[in-house]
């Protein structure tokens, strides 16, 4: 693949291209408030004209009441928000506006720097919306029954506090009174259950990866070394396979006293752990992120796909609902993998190849909305596939709703690649030859 040679400023474009494609079909205020910013969970387009029934293998005739939402979603952008509420969406939406308004930060903080025209607010003035919008949708507050969740707010908002304080932006009290009440809620879930580790729900019977490691790695960001390091010694003793080397989801009693495994392995259960490896460092934490770099490339990839114009492998992606957001949150950690002098040269390159050639690969397979879709303003923003290795085309044909999970997987995979490429040539592996 040729991605490693793509200049830093087209990467940027393409970010910012994703982070318009994703604000113009899904954000929108909280039901008309003023100072809010939501995004819908999923954006519906029109069917193209003249379309009946959808060709085989497209999505068969959904029941009249889904058919009466989609309706619903068109004429009304904000009914989206009275559909399903998924939190911990919007944390990561919030993470990807911080990602491009760290950009506009770069080229200046001037209107001319914004990703969406001079005109429009700057991203960071639309993160700090939305972390408002959250706390009103989630009924006056940010806690909420997932301690995964709310670590991924917290992070967010932690990561907002930099841009605010660079920008010199309001906001950086409401985002600590955020992550006060949230450290509150960690601080109740890491108990001695099970050896250690951080609970998943309040229902406090299942401990997992999704929810110790950003826990992990948000204590590592604001000073709780020893509680971080804790933390991930835990998963490393309780959740790491060793014949793999990669982190299994999670652990829970037994009937008998025995802890039960839960084997399953995602890709964005490797992310976090390894970001909070890399901010915490020494040698032990450090080798342990190298060896899962290299983990992570030699397991969890697949080929890009005959239809595909990137072609190569990318890395795997796990469908839609939560699973649609799993492999950019990887993207997002393997980006400072690869940007981190610490880590062994190869482990820095291999990072680099699976951001970059999976990025390359939503990229190519994007379509753009049509002009029979939605309303002229949104023609030409782009909707990316459910998985890198398959063209939007086949994964999201013209009127089939798109969720928003998947679009913001794209966006963190996209702004990964431009955190790569802005790193410097040291962190992009050599062309393949």
């Amino acid at each position: 693949m040729t991605s490693s040679s793509t200049a830093s400023t087209t990467w940027q474009d393409r970010a910012d291209h994703a982070a318009r494609s994703v604000t113009g079909l899904f954000g929108r205020n909280l039901l008309f408030l003023p100072g809010t910013h939501l995004a819908a969970v999923v954006w519906q387009g029109r069917h193209p004209a003249g379309k009946g029934a959808p060709d085989a293998g497209q999505e068969p005739a959904r029941p009249r009441r889904q058919r009466w939402l989609a309706a619903l979603r068109r004429a009304r952008p904000a009914a989206g928000l009275l559909l399903p509420w998924h939190y911990w969406w919007q944390a990561h939406y919030v993470d990807c506006l911080v990602d491009t308004g760290l950009r506009e930060l770069a080229g200046g903080a001037t209107p001319a720097a914004r990703f969406n025209g001079p005109d429009q607010p700057s991203a960071g003035h639309l993160a700090s919306r939305l972390v408002t919008g959250m706390r009103l949708r989630n009924a006056l507050t940010v806690v909420n029954s997932y301690y995964d969740d709310m670590a991924w707010l917290a992070l967010a908002t932690l990561r907002l506090d930099r841009l605010a304080a660079e920008t010199q932006r309001p906001g950086r009290r409401r985002n600590a009174r955020v992550r006060s009440a949230l450290a509150l809620q960690f601080d109740s879930a890491c108990t001695s259950d099970l050896g250690g580790g951080t609970f998943w729900s309040k229902q406090r019977d299942f401990k997992n990866t999704p929810a110790t490691a950003p826990v992990a790695l948000f204590y590592a960001r604001t000073g709780r070394r020893g509680t971080a390091q804790s933390l991930l010694d835990w998963l490393d003793a309780t959740l790491f396979d060793q014949d793999q080397g990669l982190y299994l989801d999670g652990a829970r009693l037994g009937p008998a006293g025995d802890v039960l495994v839960e084997r399953s392995l995602y890709t964005y259960n490797q992310g976090p752990v390894l970001g909070a490896l890399l901010e915490l460092g020494g040698d032990v934490n450090l080798a342990r992120a190298a060896a899962l770099v290299d983990s992570v490339q030699r397991l969890l990839t697949v080929p890009a796909g005959s239809g595909n114009a990137a072609g190569g492998t990318v890395l795997r992606c796990e469908g839609t609902g939560d699973g649609g957001l799993f492999t950019g949150i990887l993207c997002r950690y393997l980006a400072l993998a690869a940007a981190d002098p610490r880590l062994p040269g190869a482990a820095r390159a291999a990072a680099a190849a699976l951001v970059l050639d999976t990025a390359e690969a939503f990229w190519a397979g994007r379509r753009p909305v049509g002009a029979g879709e939605a309303k002229a303003p949104l023609a030409g923003r782009s909707i990316f596939s459910v998985h890198a290795g398959q063209p939007a085309d086949r994964t999201y044909p013209p009127g089939a709703p798109v969720e928003l999970a998947t679009q913001l997987q794209a966006w963190m995979t996209l702004e990964a690649a431009a955190t790569v490429l802005s790193a410097g040539p040291a962190a992009v592996p050599p062309p393949a030859t």
